[in-house]
């Protein structure tokens, strides 16, 4: 049974979905249920996944081939440290994010939970995707998910902005097919530890091509991770979504520097012959530009969720530049920091979107959503949200929210001890101690991380003396669905903060298999490692 289990976070979420699709989308608390029966076994999944590629247990890097067939043929599924990270993180901010849903938001509008699941196959089927044209599929289940879940609950500006997410990604999408067609014409595969193996020996003469295909894919996913200048469409879209969405969504921008960071680790590392580097100089310029954009965007902003927005653009910033660094000279230990910080950062800004709107809810936020609920199913339907359980209010709601807005605050800005502070540590550690970084990039780097952690702080603190202390009148009630995973979360920064030695370790390890790219994958493997349905 155990062999198995590399493709159950794929086929999980699907058959929950597909199940819930069939059932009347006014049983509700049905599909809670089995939303949130499929989303404890995922993370349930993750956690025995993780501990199989630490090495813990023997094949700790499996492959999947579905069909059995040989590879570079087969559909395969690749498990590795970084894959098993990401399932996890998915997992963790999946569980929280479904359990906020439940206080109202799932019933602004139809299919929430069924769309929730798909996205969940996308995100799971993309980090475990051993082959591009698997990796479209992926990302375009994905992708047709969070359309309907950024539109969930309608209303103008919503529409609007999930109108433009739409079309930037429709087009993302397009750059992505032209960049697999040109591969495929070249290397006549599409398996990434077959081409890993094979591009140093492309003819000088098709490596141009080559490298405009993989460069296309790159455009593709630099939009999707919110790179600088391709991230105009990022804060409207996340600050438009409803609160669960604007958290889930966080992981979604860590897809497209997965994916970065996977294969610029394989295609244009040491063994990458003529292509080694490729691309490491750009990926430095674009990361650098991007976290001064999202500094800049961050102090600008009026809102706490147009900060959560700027916040995922600059945590992806500072993750692609370390990246570049990366693929330029192979600097694993400033890959270790980062890694660590992608985990934490993703957290914080996950929190920061679930506290939107409860911190806001005495301007109508509450109001609102009570309304559109009336609109859409009906006066009883109100009066029944009222009385259900689950919308129970705790007590003491403003100091709750205070003090978890507190911490959010002290994990997004970098401050110890929490794990901001701790990968943005190692990070500049790192630069400092590789002597083949040229100064000016180390000092604009660790210039620029300070700066976008002092920038966090006072942007934050601004609204968070607006929201907490200069408001008047009663406290807007809390209810105990939305504390909860805040609180879920928090638990999650407070673990990755007592033990940031064992998770380093886990990340340095991390970054030596992906500065090793010959270990990734079938190209085939000897058979002892392969795993058939």
């Amino acid at each position: 049974m155990n062999q198995h289990l590399l493709i159950a976070p794929i086929l999980i979420p699907f058959v929950a979905g597909a199940v819930m699709l069939l059932s009347d989308d006014r049983r509700r608390v049905a599909r809670f249920w089995l939303s949130l029966a499929s989303v404890l076994a995922l993370l349930g999944i993750a956690v025995r996944l993780l501990v199989q590629a630490k090495g813990d247990v023997p094949g700790s890097e499996a492959v999947y081939r579905l069909g059995d067939w040989a590879a570079p043929m087969a559909i395969t599924l690749v498990l590795d440290h970084l894959s098993a990270m990401m399932l996890l993180l998915t997992a963790v901010l999946a569980l929280a994010s479904l359990i906020y849903a439940k206080a109202s938001w799932d019933r602004q509008g139809q299919h929430f939970f069924p769309l929730f699941q798909f996205l969940l196959m996308g995100l799971n089927g993309a980090f475990l995707t051993g082959d591009l044209f698997n990796l479209f599929v992926f990302f375009e289940v994905m992708l047709a998910a969070s359309y309907g879940l950024l539109l969930h609950g309608s209303g103008r500006g919503r529409v609007r902005s999930g109108l433009h997410y739409i079309a930037i990604n429709l087009a993302a999408s397009l750059l992505f097919l032209l960049g697999v067609s040109l591969i495929y014409g070249v290397t006549g595969t599409l398996n990434m530890a077959h081409l890993a193996s094979i591009i140093a020996d492309v003819a000088p003469t098709d490596r141009p091509l080559l490298h405009l295909g993989l460069s296309l894919l790159g455009v593709a996913f630099l939009i999707k991770a919110g790179c600088w200048p391709l991230s105009f469409w990022l804060p409207p879209a996340y600050t438009a979504a409803a609160a669960p969405v604007g958290a889930i969504f966080a992981i979604m921008t860590k897809v497209g520097v997965y994916v970065i960071l996977r294969l610029s680790m394989l295609f244009f590392g040491a063994t990458a012959g003529a292509s080694a580097g490729f691309g490491g100089t750009v990926l430095i310029g674009l990361g650098l530009a991007t976290t001064a954009f999202a500094i800049l965007g961050v102090l600008g902003s009026q809102g706490m969720g147009r900060i959560a927005a700027h916040s995922i653009i600059l945590s992806s910033g500072t993750v692609l530049a370390v990246v570049g660094f990366a693929v330029t000279g192979g600097h694993g230990w400033m890959l270790a920091g980062a890694l660590y910080y992608l985990v934490g950062s993703t957290l914080a800004t996950a929190i920061l979107f679930m506290l939107v709107e409860p911190a806001s809810r005495d301007d109508g936020g509450s109001a609102a959503i009570l309304a559109l609920t009336a609109e859409i199913y009906g006066a009883d339907a109100v009066r029944n949200l009222d009385e259900t359980p689950d919308r129970l209010v705790i007590p003491a709601g403003l100091a709750v929210l205070g003090c978890c807005f507190g911490l959010g605050v002290l994990a997004l800005a970098g401050l110890p001890p929490l794990p901001g502070f701790v990968g943005k540590m190692v990070m500049i550690q790192g630069a400092l101690a590789d002597a083949s970084l040229s100064p000016a990039l180390t000092w604009s780097f660790i210039g620029l991380l300070l700066a976008s952690g002092l920038a966090t702080l006072i942007a934050l603190s601004r609204i968070g003396i607006q929201t907490f202390w200069a408001s008047e009148g009663d406290a807007p009630p809390v209810m105990a669905l939305e504390i909860a995973p805040v609180i879920l979360l928090i638990a999650m920064l407070g673990a990755l903060s007592l033990h940031s030695e064992a998770v380093l370790r886990y990340t340095d390890r991390t970054a030596e298999r992906l500065l090793d790219a010959p270990r990734y994958g079938p190209r085939p493997l000897p058979a002892a490692t392969e795993v058939t349905p």
